[in-house]
Parts: structure tokens; C-alpha cells; sequence
């Protein structure tokens, strides 16, 4: 909590006793100034022990009332007063909740493991579900400790957010934090033992980048890093270890470090060179999803014993399909880019950063319709409407 923040309570505590303190001063310095009053409280010894009982004036009286009022909302006072934005939810401690842990930006989350499984060969199975499980309580750990690390340049840049404002205190979101890395971590290892290699090697990354890297130029690449090993989590939960997933986790890798370098300039603006080289950076990894792999024998599903899983999307349709949905992928930030890099103000790089966001769920069904699995693609994109709503009342960034 800031230290305006802190200011006006603060007062408010201390005024009533200041009040009391200077009760004989008041009634004296009045009944000097006006004659009168002395003489009404001698004639009327009742006006004088109310005097001395209720020094305040009706102004005063007003100014306690209005802070008991304020005292009385359950906190929701808090959230309106010293120009603090209001959330959507009426400013609950669950709107403020939703907005540390930026849950529009939760149905990203799921594509990764399901697209790793399809990149895998396999189709989605109870060690999958884990794996999303996991994906999911790991970025929201990183979504708090994000915050919390950057809770004294919020203050600054961005006060409304839930720690500098004073709706979450930093204590909760570490805690919230640590424990919901335990969670993925716990989730990753009922999967397997490669499922928790890779979900340990995805938390230390995401602390890495939340605590140290974000702030340096290796900053774009440890995310990268992060949405690239969520892909392989889900690959290695599902089936066995193999190096199929890799190129679809590079492509994953690739959009994310260009969102990634936009996001660093969402606060300020300024430069035109990233929301330009994001653009770049997605029409290649549109073009190159859209591209058929080469037609692999796919190893048997570990969910049906001897079943391969969903055979390739073959044939001019299963192309034309992939081809459209990677070119709703690269429409989605496209534009929202172009204008950044055209007018790098912060509103607009914070919207080409959040467009950036949201275009990762058509990536994640491109990769998964690449890989031979309709159905997993389909269901992909039936979030982004869901997502998008959302980010209507929670921004993702």
C-alpha cells in the first residue's frame, strides 16, 4: 500500500481525538468572539453542557458521519475513494482477485497442453487433464508474482492494480503465489516423471523471469521459454517422450517472445521497432503453421492400447481448414500491431498487447489441426469468444 493510501485513513483516526483535545479552546475562543453565546450559556445552563459534550459543529458532525459511512461498506468504500478505478463486480474482493490473476486471459492456458498432445501424436487423456491442471495453477502463480514483484513501479505507473491500491496485500499474493506453484508442481507429478521435469523447469522460469529477467533483455526470451515448455508439459503428460512437439512448442515460443517484447513498452510507449518486428514475427509463424507437417507413422495412444490416435488432416479440405484458421490467427494482432507501430502511445501498445494474447488461441488450434487433430482444434477455438468476452471486464495485461 502506498504511502497516499495510507494518508487519509490515517487522518480520519486521528481527527475525533484532536476534536476532544481542544473542546475548552473552542468554547472559550467562541464565547469572545461572540458575546451572546456567553451570555445564552449562562442563562441556559443546558446549552453549556452540550457545548462541552459536542465541541463539533454541524460541519463536523457531516465530515464523521461521512466517515462512518465510509467505515460501514465493507471495504467497498476503500475501493472508490482516493480516485481509484472501479472494478467490474462492484469492487469485491473477488473482482479484485480477478483482476491480479487476469482470469480473462485463463482460456489461453488450456491450448498449450492439448496442442503438445496433438504435436505428440496422442490423443488427450486423463494424464492431458493433469497437465492443463498444472499449466493453469502455475501461470496464475506467475500472474501474482508478477505483480508482486512489480508492485512499487505499479504504484507509479499503474495504481489501480490490486497491490499498489490496497485491495490485495502483497503478503496474500506471495502466498497466493507459492502455493499455487506447489499445486502445479504436485499436479505435474501424478502425470509422470517427465510431466514434473518439465513443469519444474517451467515454474523456476516463470520465478526467473517474474524476479529477475523481465527487467533485461533476456526478458522476451525466458517467456518464450515458458509458453514453449507448457506445450511440452502437455506432450510429455500425454505420451512418450519424443521429439515431435518440438517445432510446434518453437512456433508457440516465437508468437510469445513477440508479445513478450511489445508488453515491455505498454506503460510508456514510444517504440515503434517492437510492435513492427511483432508483426514481422507473426505473419512467419502464421505462414509456417499453415504448412502440412510431413506424414509421420504416429506412435499407438496411450488412452486405447494399440490405437493410433486421430490420423492426419489430410486431403485439400483438412488444408484449406488449417490455412484459414492460421490466417484468423495472424488477423487477430495484426492490426492492433500495425497501429502501435504506426502511433506507440500507450493505449495502443497495450492493446496490440492484449490482442497478442488473445491471438494465441487460434495459434493453438492452427498447431493442433496441423498435427492431425480436428477435433482438439475446433474445440480450441470455441474459447476464443469466451476469452473474448471476458477481456471485456478483466484486461489481460
Amino acid at each position: 500500500m502506498s504511502t497516499s493510501d495510507a494518508g487519509p485513513a490515517h487522518d480520519t483516526d486521528r481527527a475525533p481525538g484532536a476534536r476532544r483535545t481542544s473542546t475548552s479552546a473552542t468554547a472559550s475562543t467562541s464565547a469572545e468572539v461572540d458575546p451572546r453565546a456567553r451570555v445564552s450559556a449562562e442563562v441556559d445552563p443546558r446549552a453549556r453542557t452540550s457545548a462541552e459534550a459536542d465541541p463539533s459543529d454541524g460541519r463536523d458532525t457531516s465530515r464523521a458521519r461521512d466517515t462512518s459511512d465510509a467505515r460501514d461498506t465493507s471495504g467497498e468504500g476503500s475501493t472508490r475513494s482516493a480516485g481509484r478505478r472501479p472494478l467490474a463486480g462492484g469492487g469485491t474482493v473477488w473482482a479484485a482477485w480477478a483482476e491480479l490473476l487476469r482470469v480473462s486471459a485463463l482460456f489461453t492456458v488450456p491450448g498449450d497442453a492439448l496442442a503438445g498432445a496433438a504435436a505428440a501424436g496422442t490423443r488427450p487423456n486423463r494424464r492431458t487433464l493433469l497437465a492443463v491442471c498444472s499449466s493453469l495453477c502455475l501461470y496464475e502463480a506467475g500472474m501474482t508474482l508478477n505483480d508482486w514483484a512489480d508492485r512499487d513501479e505499479d504504484a507509479l505507473d499503474r495504481p489501480h492494480r490490486p497491490l499498489p491500491s490496497g485491495r490485495i496485500t502483497p503478503r496474500a499474493a506471495l502466498t497466493a503465489s507459492v502455493s499455487l506453484t506447489a499445486a502445479g508442481l504436485g499436479l505435474a507429478a501424478r502425470a509422470g516423471r517427465p510431466s514434473l521435469v518439465v513443469a519444474t523447469a517451467l515454474a523456476a522460469t516463470v520465478w526467473s523471469y517474474d524476479l529477475h529477467l523481465k527487467h533485461t533483455p533476456a526478458g522476451p526470451a525466458a517467456m518464450a521459454a515458458a509458453r514453449g515448455l507448457d506445450l511440452l508439459l502437455g506432450a510429455t503428460a500425454t505420451g512418450p517422450l519424443s521429439p515431435r512437439p518440438l517445432p510446434s512448442a518453437a512456433l508457440l515460443a516465437a508468437h510469445t517472445w513477440a508479445v513478450t517484447t511489445v508488453s515491455r513498452h505498454e506503460t510508456r510507449g514510444g517504440s515503434s521497432r517492437a510492435p513492427s518486428l511483432a508483426l514481422a514475427a507473426t505473419l512467419g509463424v502464421a505462414v509456417t503453421a499453415a504448412r502440412p507437417r510431413p506424414s509421420v507413422r504416429r506412435p499407438p495412444s496411450p488412452s486405447v492400447p494399440g490405437r493410433p490416435a486421430a490420423g492426419p488432416l489430410g486431403g485439400t479440405a483438412g488444408r484449406l481448414l488449417t490455412a484459414a484458421v492460421a490466417a484468423g490467427y495472424a488477423r487477430t494482432p495484426a492490426a492492433p500491431y500495425l497501429h502501435a507501430a504506426l502511433h506507440p502511445s500507450p493505449p495502443l501498445v497495450q492493446r496490440s498487447v492484449g490482442a497478442g494474447i488473445r491471438a494465441l488461441i487460434p495459434l493453438q488450434a492452427t498447431l493442433a489441426l496441423r498435427a492431425g487433430a480436428p477435433g482438439t482444434g475446433l474445440a480450441l477455438l470455441a474459447l476464443a469468444p469466451l476469452a473474448r468476452a471476458l477481456a471485456r471486464k478483466v484486461s489481460p495485461t
